[in-house]
């Protein structure tokens, strides 16, 4: 067999297993919407409703066939969210029932479902709501142009609470029994969000561009397109723990240089490049190749196998560059953790919580201010998924990016508050740690804008290991944005500019603490020795 068909024959044995089920945010049906401007949609447990803005109408439509069995009059001239109480229907118009284009004065309606009658009106609590649902005792909106979602009281439209929407231009919403979903017209995805915190969990893409509202029906998400002018049954918890999209191929070359300026002798040089597997986000479609071939092969005690090249008595004047190639397929890769599913901390592997609890001299898992933040962001939180979660949003708050130079402790990053992308991993796995969370980090090399590309700055996070997961990406110091949104995207999914290289618990016997390569080295006195590491990356093509 070729090296291209052994290639294939890895990737479909990886990929194949994930095509037989399907995925969160998947359509799994769809059928065309009675009027040409859907807004609203509901479910009343047994059909759909929506609102359509272009016939002030409201249509009650078959969840089985889409037809339409009956429709009322909407209760003003822009209906936009629908929500059902298990009673009766309620209606949010963002015009406040005028027939006015440039009146934003929102007003919600309770109304009979049999004859549309208005049996109650209110103030919305915003001028500009958009998509409605109902939680079991209060009503939920959406505000397009402040970015909120906002709870309130469906008696006068007092404000419960509300927070800041996971992107720009929020539209549907509805509630599932535990969490809130919400789709976002112009990041054209939906998110999962925790209604107690506002913090987005799953994100997922919608199914069109122009997603208006959402309804949940006890098993399927429901969601209207104004642009394809279709309502989608979208597949949530069917047991796909990831998605793979957006395949890249690329070849990377690496290179470590060293040079002796002298004036004395390298009596021993030792390199160590790492050797990158097979991942979730990535497949190594051959061989590595060398520009030199290594003296041998180690592997440290994190599991991780390096290249070693051994070089003796290099005089002042010379140098040593060596080039790794490795060609891989690499994917974006999005996680969808539903934390209720998350096993315990109890039942975390012991092979796994003896090697990524350990504690080190980057970590001081037992430093008071470690002890002390831990207990400030998690209180007494004993689910892995809401531990490593909740030290990953107090970080947001502590922490700001600022790389500086040098790698200190996770304790004097953490008192004098910013640090790099390593500084922030330190802080992260020291906490998860003391926690209980098993926490190691990776390194890579990275595309820097265009594929065809040199990176010599490269790039580490974290991987927390949740049961019934496994090791799932966490990025602190790329996910410490304002954007819920963003904040999520740095938390269970990784994009495809990465070749990750290094999976490491830190004081490695061959990378140290270090990541894509490492040397060791000995010289005579006042002796200047430097080293260059850079990757250049290049398209594949298919």
């Amino acid at each position: 067999m070729s090296k291209p068909e052994k290639s294939l024959v890895i990737l479909l044995g990886i990929l194949f297993p994930l095509l037989l089920n399907a995925y969160t945010g998947e359509v799994h049906s769809s059928f065309k919407t009675p009027g040409n401007f859907p807004t609203g949609v509901t479910f009343d447990g047994t059909n759909i409703w929506i609102a359509d803005r272009g016939s002030d109408q409201i249509y009650v439509l078959s969840r089985e066939s889409g037809q339409i069995i009956r429709k009322i009059s909407s209760p003003g001239y822009w209906p936009e969210g629908l929500a059902w109480d298990g009673q009766f229907l309620w209606n949010v118009d963002i015009k406040g029932g005028l027939p006015l284009a440039e009146n934003y004065d929102g007003s919600v309606y309770k109304i009979n479902p049999d004859d549309g009658m208005i049996l109650h009106t209110i103030k919305a609590p915003t001028n500009s709501p958009r998509g409605l649902c109902w939680d079991g005792k209060y009503l939920w909106c959406t505000d397009s142009r402040k970015d909120l979602i906002i709870q309130f009281d469906p008696n006068d439209g007092t404000t419960i609470k509300s927070f800041r929407a996971p992107s720009s231009d929020p539209r549907g919403i509805t509630f599932d029994g535990r969490y809130l979903w919400v789709s976002d017209r112009l990041a054209d995805e939906i998110y999962m969000v925790d209604p107690n915190t506002g913090w987005v969990l799953i994100t997922t893409d919608a199914p069109g561009e122009f997603t208006v509202d959402l309804c949940f029906d006890g098993k399927f998400l429901w969601a209207a397109d104004h642009q394809k002018k279709e309502i989608f049954q979208l597949i949530i918890k069917d047991g796909v723990n990831f998605r793979r999209t957006n395949p890249i191929r690329a070849k990377i070359t690496y290179t470590h240089q060293t040079t002796n300026f002298g004036p004395g002798k390298i009596k021993e040089l030792n390199v160590y490049l790492a050797m990158s597997k097979n991942r979730d986000n990535q497949i190594i479609e051959q061989n590595f190749t060398y520009s030199t071939s290594p003296t041998t092969i180690v592997t440290d005690q994190w599991g991780q196998q390096t290249a070693r090249f051994l070089y003796q008595n290099l005089a002042a004047g010379q140098n040593r560059k060596i080039a790794m190639i490795t060609s891989a397929s690499l994917f974006e890769v999005r996680y969808y953790i539903y934390p209720e599913n998350v096993g315990s901390l109890n039942s975390v592997p012991k092979e796994i919580k003896n090697l990524y609890l350990k504690d080190d001299i980057k970590y001081q898992i037992n430093h008071p201010l470690i002890q002390n933040a831990v207990k400030t962001a998690i209180g007494d939180e004993r689910n892995p998924y809401w531990i490593s979660r909740k030290i990953y949003q107090y970080l947001m708050t502590r922490l700001y990016y600022e790389m500086a130079g040098g790698w200190n402790t996770a304790p004097t990053v953490l008192e004098r508050g910013n640090g790099s992308c390593s500084e922030y991993t330190f802080v992260y796995i020291a906490m998860c740690r003391a926690a209980g969370v098993p926490a190691r980090y990776v390194g890579s090399v990275v595309i820097r804008g265009d594929l065809n590309a040199m990176d010599d700055v490269f790039h580490r996070w974290v991987e927390v290991y949740l049961p019934n997961y496994g090791w799932i990406p966490v990025d602190p110091s790329g996910g410490d944005r304002e954007s819920p949104g963003h904040q999520a995207n740095y938390f269970g999914h990784l994009n495809n500019r990465y070749l990750v290289t290094t999976e490491s618990g830190g004081g490695s016997e061959t990378l140290d603490w270090t990541y894509n390569s490492h040397q060791f080295y000995s010289t005579l006195p006042k002796t200047l020795v430097v080293f260059e590491n850079y990757a250049d990356w290049e398209a594949v093509s298919k």
